[in-house]
């Protein structure tokens, strides 16, 4: 393993350890490195940015196709990368290590490891076999020999089911099954976010604001997070523009939406740092 990987996984679990910091979520090789460009300290993948930016919904890329996309990333920016690495592309413990293994080969300084099935029939899978889906996680990492931080996922309150004792409970075991960091997305009031972050202390607790929730990151910090991703929403914010200007086109026969777009100029001048050759 290089050693700018290794630094890269240093530097991203001393984030960890104190403070907050923003974890914002490319959907591509440009949008990474326009974000490190822009002085964040640590980037993190989004799979339904990704899955869009394929012309797929969320959730449908194959395993194969996000390791690809990971990787990119990873050799594309010189800032740590965290993996939205879904449910771990498995039907049991034993593939979830499989998975980890493959994800860790790639590059990455940390991998989030979700309790979501895609089955809308039970979307939520049972707390045990949850946790037996991240203790396998944690012991393919410490197998690996790799300093990689392990994610765990309570996706109650994310796909509409709030229950925050239940949320609770899980994050507590995920924590106990080895997870690093914990992560509820959908939590948005300051009670929420302040009874997630003292049920899993000291373990630090990413906090999703994929729209504006009433907290800036000076609230959120002293709220006790230490990371903020935004997940899609960046990449939603670009499909927004998009959409505003070419409907105006399609519809209205109008140009005018293009009049705020960022000069070519100013993209082909950062952009020109990395193009010490031609693919």
């Amino acid at each position: 393993m290089s050693q700018s990987v290794q630094a890269k996984r240093a530097a991203f679990r001393a984030l960890h350890e104190k403070g907050c910091f923003v974890l914002p979520n490319p959907w591509d090789v440009g949008s990474a490195r326009m974000l490190q460009g822009l002085g964040f300290q640590a980037l993190a993948t989004t799979s339904s940015g990704h899955a869009w930016s394929l012309g797929r919904p969320d959730g449908t890329a194959s395993r194969a196709v996000i390791l690809e996309h990971v990787r990119a990333l990873v050799d594309a920016t010189e800032l740590p990368v965290n993996l939205d690495f879904e449910d771990g592309f498995a039907k049991d413990a034993e593939g979830v290590a499989e998975s980890v293994r493959m994800a860790i080969a790639t590059g990455i300084a940390g991998v989030s490891i979700e309790d979501a099935t895609g089955d809308p029939a039970r979307p939520i899978r049972d707390i045990v076999e949850a946790v037996e889906r991240v203790r396998a996680a944690r012991k393919a990492i410490d197998a690996s020999g790799q300093d990689v931080l392990l994610v765990g996922r309570a996706e109650n309150f994310f796909l509409g089911h709030p229950d925050l004792a239940d949320t609770i409970r899980r994050l507590q075991a995920y924590a106990e099954a080895g997870a690093d960091c914990l992560y509820a997305p959908g939590i948005r009031t300051r009670e929420q976010i302040e009874a997630v972050v003292t049920a899993v202390a000291p373990r630090p607790v990413n906090l999703l604001v994929g729209s504006p929730i009433g907290l800036t990151l000076a609230d959120i910090a002293a709220l006790g997070v230490r990371r903020i991703s935004v997940g899609g929403g960046l990449a939603r914010a670009a499909w927004a523009g998009f959409l505003r200007a070419a409907r105006t086109i399609a519809q209205e026969g109008r140009f005018d939406g293009l009049g705020d777009a960022t000069p070519g100029t100013e993209l082909n001048a950062f952009f020109r740092q990395f193009a010490d050759h031609r693919d």
